[in-house]
């Protein structure tokens, strides 16, 4: 007999089918309940060849109808282990007089054979000489599968954890994963998470499946399932029967020394001497199953849920005694899963004193989010008292600062801190982490800032190295509403602090925000400091708040423009980040990667990138806000000035009190922009006082790189000439003494903004100029292809202007060359919208008979470039009128346009024509 795969005897059948020399064939599937071996049948029934040929029969409901002997034949016989003797003696005469030309499937659950490994009764079956005998075993989906196929039901919002979970939890039993997609499906919304997952309980069939086969074994059998759902991991047979009261007297007394009684009467001290013969008993029954390290297991690890709501209260309660006495004498001890034992047990302090080792063991291997999930069910009961609540918080605190959000321990650490019955420093410490969470983690930045203020105070005398961490906090410059000066004041408080403790974590911790503080601002001091922090330092604690340092330099060096260096920053901050258990560092980090992809031209696939990254931190807007910001830079670029307002200040935008300074800054050069495009210029104006109010408030000019071209174009045009000045004149101010190629650039190009918007387009030239090459130099081709077009813009004005005689022609060339360098640049980025500007904008500028040209080509049902650039900007989502003024045409002729383009496309839809247009 031989084993093949299931590609293989599928082939071997329609060959059979469609062959006349061909033997006749026996394949005998295997598989375990919920496999999949009757889908698999029907595939085989819809089978070209099957057609006309192909007889049906589940055991027990129908019979086998007589196989020809001489036309094709194919029987599908489901489910032959409860076949009765006459439908079995039917089967066997089948097999063995099959005919010519014929094929027989059968079916069958290898644990529920009346007679094990023989499908076909206990009778010896004489197979014909020329009969293929094939056997194949349906084995549960492997996780790729069951990701495949969660995939399949849930769509993009089905989390990869979610989908490992869903196949742990399943065992890759395929009927189960049906079920359980089938449930969240409904339940989990528009993401499939791990919780949700764990939220959808125990499929009834599996329920009903597993309640039977444990109903039908003797008791002693039944004790050894219930043992393997309470203990919920692979055992060995010695430790099932252990658990189960069932181990001989010398296993049972060095387990627990215990010698109480269960409800079935069994001395658990003495042992039961056929413990041995129920573990058979139950692997018989397909109870139980047998790993590839002949351990025992339940054959779905979701089914100890049921199995242990049909135990009686008092005897899960010993069982999970046994278990916990068990796994107490191992080495390590598995403190999770004894504290688990112990609670269920009933025992509440010896519950409560292993839920603190195992999260201070999670902690301390990085595995913060564990920790987290262990203290928060923990403190979520009522059983818990305040002096343990108290003892237990600072550990929860602990992982939570440096892990991701959870709503859950910003509530617990609230009420803690709010309980004035504890001691001062104990809740100064506890408030020291929920200021960290919910400036970090959660983005409710007033509220953090104010607790970080309270916990400084409270633990100024008792605690000096906390409140230097507090103080510390309190310099990163990041959050509205302070200035520089008001950081750089607690800087030099928390470095006293942290010199006064002596304690070389908070030194460390302290040393890194200053060298985030110094590159926030610019100052060439901060690389320094940050070549000093102890990248290799042998304590875990101190390389978390190195990662830390690392990555918030960054972000601080993406802003600044050191690109480069940047980079660097990232590869070394994540790699410490992710060897010493900082999950929020490394997201925040992630996130600064697709603002540097962003800044340097990096677009193929960002959108997507962005989107993704959206979806995974959708619940911390701090670390989201990055992504939001690109993608609402993004569509503004391809003129989905619709899409790019939500992302930019929408319900999908980073709210102002979450932004961190600098992306507030860019936020609002963004909506300048966006008002300028859509002739809003009193609205630009307002927006570009309030932003830059903004940085004068904060002080940190090398923040305003992103925002003040744009409010100088604003004010200008709005006819404030002396605010567009006064902001190009603090800009310049503002960046005296410090390092940021991105904001030298960017000042180049604001004092060329306000020359053009000052009408001196001649002096506006060489500037955007100077600025296009610093910006090339860094390099950032968006910016680049920025200014280039401002360059030729304004060599165009003033080639019509002052220009000499006989040199007008000349600098309209130098300037039509400039504007179609920046539309090719446009163009190679995907900035659609600006590039169709720029093309427009040069066809206005050319001689009438280059603009109209005899002979021009017929595009007949294709589309012509015109009609492509509208179509283009009409799928982004433009209005006729804001097409019109992008490419200097009436709104009429937008129109047509835009019919002709839908006609020759056959579309029905502005929606569609960006694709198709394409």
């Amino acid at each position: 007999m031989v084993t093949q795969g299931e590609e293989f005897w599928i082939g071997r059948i329609r060959r059979t089918l469609t062959e006349k020399d061909a033997d006749p064939v026996l394949v005998l599937v295997a598989g375990a309940a919920g496999t999949g071996k009757s889908r698999l049948l029907r595939r085989l029934a819809r089978l070209p060849e099957a057609v006309g040929a192909v007889t049906s029969w589940e055991c027990g409901r129908e019979q086998p109808a007589d196989v020809g002997a001489d036309a094709p034949a194919l029987l599908l016989v489901d489910d032959v282990h409860v076949a009765d003797e006459h439908a079995l003696a039917r089967v066997r005469g089948v097999v063995e007089h099959p005919g010519a030309r014929g094929a027989v499937v059968v079916t069958y659950r290898p644990e529920e054979l009346a007679h094990p490994g023989l499908p076909f009764g206990a009778a010896p079956l004489r197979y014909p000489d020329d009969l293929v005998v094939l056997r194949h075993h349906v084995r549960p989906w492997q996780a790729g599968q069951v990701a495949e196929a969660a995939s399949e039901a849930l769509g993009e919002g089905c989390a990869p954890q979610a989908a490992a979970r869903l196949h742990e939890l399943s065992g890759g039993v395929a009927q189960v994963v049906v079920d359980l997609l089938a449930v969240l499906r409904d339940s989990a919304g528009q993401r499939c998470t791990a919780a949700d997952v764990d939220a959808a309980g125990v499929p009834v069939r599996l329920t009903e499946l597993m309640l039977h086969r444990t109903r039908a074994l003797p008791g002693p059998a039944r004790r050894v399932v219930w043992a393997a759902a309470v203990l919920g991991e692979p055992a060995s047979g010695a430790d099932l029967l252990t658990v189960a009261g069932l181990a001989p007297p010398d296993a049972s007394a060095r387990a627990d020394g215990d010698d109480s009684r269960d409800s079935h009467g069994g001395s658990d001290a003495q042992g039961d001497p056929h413990g041995e013969e129920a573990l058979i008993s139950a692997l018989a029954r397909a109870a139980l199953l047998e790993d590839a390290e002949h351990r025992y297991v339940l054959p779905v690890p979701l089914a100890a849920a049921s199995v242990l709501e049909s135990v009686p209260g008092p005897v899960r309660q010993q069982l999970h005694g046994r278990a916990a006495a068990l796994l107490q004498r191992r080495h390590p001890v598995p403190w999770a899963a004894l504290a688990r034992h112990r609670r269920a047990g009933g025992e509440m302090r010896a519950w409560l004193r292993a839920v603190e080792r195992a999260a201070r063991q999670f902690a301390a291997e990085g595995r913060h989010q564990e920790a987290i999930a262990l203290l928060e069910d923990t403190l979520a009961s009522p059983l818990v008292s305040r002096p343990a609540r108290a003892r237990l918080a600072p550990v929860l605190a602990a992982s939570a600062v440096v892990a991701l959000r959870s709503d859950q321990t910003v509530e617990v650490l609230t009420q803690i801190v709010q309980d004035e019955n504890l001691p001062q420093a104990v809740r100064g410490e506890m408030r020291l982490d929920l200021g960290l969470l919910l400036c970090n983690q959660v983005g409710r930045s007033t509220h953090g800032w104010a607790e970080l203020e309270r916990s400084a105070a409270e633990l100024r005398e008792e605690r000096p190295e906390l409140a230097a961490r507090a103080m510390s906090a309190l310099a990163m410059p990041y959050w509205p509403g302070n200035s520089l000066d008001v950081h750089l004041a607690w800087m030099r408080d928390a470095e006293r602090a942290s010199a006064a403790s002596g304690d070389e974590v908070v030194k460390t911790a302290v040393a890194a925000n200053r060298a985030g503080l110094a590159l926030s601002y610019g100052n060439p001091e901060g690389w320094e400091l940050l070549k000093a922090l102890p990248v290799d330092s042998p304590d875990p604690r101190c390389r978390r708040h190195v990662a830390r340092g690392l990555c918030n330099a960054a972000d601080s060096s993406v802003w600044l423009g050191f690109y480069d260096r940047t980079r660097e920053l990232l590869d070394q901050g994540l790699e410490l980040s992710a060897r010493s258990g900082a999950p929020y560092t490394e997201r925040t980090a992630m996130g600064t990667r697709l603002l540097l992809e962003w800044a340097t031209g990096q677009w193929e696939g960002l959108s997507e990138r962005c989107e993704e990254f959206v979806r995974e931190t959708a619940d911390m807007p701090v670390i989201s806000a990055d992504a939001r910001t690109v993608l609402g830079l993004l569509h503004l670029a391809r003129g989905g000035w619709g899409p790019a307002g939500s992302w930019l200040s929408g319900k999908e935008a980073p709210a102002a009190e979450h932004a961190a300074a600098p992306l507030g800054a860019t936020l609002a050069g963004a909506l300048i922009r966006l008002a300028l495009a859509r002739e809003d210029l009193a609205g630009a104006a307002a927006q570009a006082r309030s932003a830059w109010n903004a940085i004068l408030t904060k002080g940190v000019f090398v923040w305003a790189a992103e925002l003040a071209p744009w409010a100088v174009e604003a004010l200008a045009r709005d006819g404030d000439a002396a605010g567009a000045r006064e902001i190009v004149d603090t800009f310049a101010h503002g960046l005296t003494g410090l390092a940021s190629p991105s904001a030298d650039a960017a000042l180049l190009w604001t004092r060329a903004a306000l020359a053009e918007g000052t009408d001196d387009p001649a002096r506006a030239v060489p500037l955007y100029q100077r600025s296009a090459t610093a910006f090339a130099a860094l390099p950032r081709p968006y910016a680049r292809a920025l200014t280039a077009e401002g360059a030729g813009r304004c060599a165009l004005r003033a080639a019509e202007g002052d220009a000499p005689e006989g040199a007008e022609g000349s600098a309209r060339e130098q300037a039509l060359a400039e504007l179609a360098f920046a539309a090719q640049q446009f163009s190679d980025l995907g900035a659609a919208w600006d590039a169709a500007r720029v093309r427009a904008l040069s066809r206005a500028h050319q001689p009438e008979k280059e603009r109209r040209r005899p002979g021009r080509p017929s595009y007949r049902d294709q589309l012509s470039p015109r009609e492509r650039e509208v179509a283009e900007l009409a799928g982004n989502g433009l209005t006729n009128r804001e097409i019109a003024t992008t490419l200097h045409l009436s709104p009429r002729t937008v129109e047509q346009h835009v019919a002709r383009a839908m006609r020759k496309l056959g579309i029905a839809t502005r929606q569609e024509l960006g694709m198709a247009g394409q």
